[in-house]
């Protein structure tokens, strides 16, 4: 990365900013966002009509200005013929795709109505005893054997989840971890237009088969009875009240970031525990202290990097023009470190004040309304994980490797050296 942009003029920040999609950037961004905050906070990637924002107060302010800054999901970056950053336009795609984070009111209010009352922290916390098992299972397994703790744990879990909330059947889990992870994938900003399609080939997989399940269950009430976000999807169609392509797109929305996002949290805390030897020994004994360190750690490795946000008219930003029809890339892993906002913000500290003052759930209107459900996963998953062993470790052999993405933090791997309790 050109450490002397910007006032030295070696290269122009938009140039510079291309370094978002260096392979040593994608896998520790952090040094590029602290420059972005202290030199560029509104750039350009290129001349791709994709706007990074930097610090907490202009993503803050961004959304904030939700006429000007629409939620729709019209393009995202992917890698063009020549190697460098393209835009590969969405707008027109339809209902399947405006759902959720990816919609705008009224129709994400809407959206939001359907599926938050199987998820309030009340119906989730029901949810411990059944989550608790399957993590225990897992976690045991693989403290006896040892190897991949993401690819034994830390992925499956939350699709497993996920899954049961769907009424999807167990025998199905491998698809549905697989097709939980293609929406990160599609977004990566590394995949071609060629690569593109055919992940938007195995989507169109993943949305056939959910039409097919929809249809399976409708007249299934005892599989309705135990699948709360079925039912609320179904009974949203039997009403009439909701389309059903726009049903099935809320669905594939619920699998991918229930999955991927989940899994992200948990990989991300097992690694920093693994890396602080006497964090571990600390949360042994203070198992109340989790939810503090999950806060950190979605704060320090959110599990995504950013969300677009896309122009519907031209607007000012950090005294920078962001034309109609371009997008802003809104940085939720940089202002998580900015200074400004959080002091001392790239330590990890479990005595903040206001531990939850983080944007790696969003803000506003459109908070994840999974929030409350992750966090039950990701704190079973390590009291499960302190509970297993008596130690753990990162494999000198077999570091850890994320996957190449701009917009997701998620480990690829991550092999653990463990001490399992006798």
């Amino acid at each position: 990365m050109g450490a002397r942009w910007g006032t030295l003029g070696v290269m122009t920040p938009a140039e510079a900013a291309l370094a978002l999609f260096d392979p040593a950037v994608l896998e520790q961004p952090y040094a590029f966002f602290a420059q972005l905050r202290r030199e560029a906070p509104v750039v350009e990637v290129g001349s791709s009509g994709v706007f990074l924002v930097a610090t907490a107060a202009l993503v803050e302010e961004a959304l904030e200005r939700t006429e000007e800054f629409s939620s729709r999901l019209t393009g995202l970056l992917v890698t063009g013929p020549d190697g460098k950053p393209a835009v590969f336009d969405m707008t027109g795609v339809g209902d399947s795709t405006d759902v959720l984070a990816t919609a705008d009111d009224p129709a994400h209010a809407s959206h939001r109505r359907v599926v938050q009352p199987a998820l309030t922290a009340l119906r989730v916390a029901r949810l411990e005893p059944w989550v608790r098992e399957l993590a225990r299972a897992r976690t045991r397994a693989w403290a006896e054997h040892g190897g991949d703790y993401v690819a034994l744990v830390g992925d499956p879990l939350p699709s497993e989840v996920i899954s049961h909330l769907l009424g999807i059947p167990a025998a199905d889990l491998a698809r549905i971890q697989l097709w939980a992870m293609q929406g990160g994938a599609m977004l990566a900003g590394t995949v071609t237009h060629a690569e593109l399609g055919a992940l938007a080939a195995v989507s169109a997989e993943h949305a056939a088969y959910l039409a097919r399940h929809f249809s399976g269950a409708r007249g299934d009430a005892a599989l309705r009875a135990s699948a709360p976000l079925l039912d609320a999807l179904l009974r949203t169609i039997e009403r009439g009240e909701m389309a059903e392509r726009a049903a099935l797109g809320i669905a594939v929305i619920l699998v991918g970031a229930g999955g991927e996002s989940t899994a992200s949290l948990i990989g991300s805390a097992a690694r920093m525990l693994a890396e602080r030897p006497a964090l571990q020994v600390e949360l042994r004994a203070r198992p109340e202290a989790i939810p503090a360190f999950l806060e950190e750690v979605l704060r320090l490795e959110p599990p995504f990097r950013f969300h677009y946000r896309a122009l519907t008219r031209s607007a000012q930003l950090g005294g920078v023009t962001l034309p109609a029809g371009s997008r802003a890339a809104l940085l939720w892993a940089s202002a998580n470190r900015d200074e400004a906002a959080t002091p001392r913000a790239d330590e990890l500290d479990l005595t903040r004040a206001h531990p939850r003052d983080h944007l790696a759930f969003g803000r506003g209107v459109h908070f994840c309304v999974g929030a409350a459900l992750a966090r039950l996963e990701a704190r079973i998953a390590l009291e499960e994980l302190l509970g297993a062993t008596r130690g753990f470790a990162l494999d000198p052999a077999r570091p850890p490797r994320h996957v190449p993405s701009i917009f997701v933090r998620r480990l690829a791997t991550l092999p653990l050296i463990a001490a399992p309790q006798p």
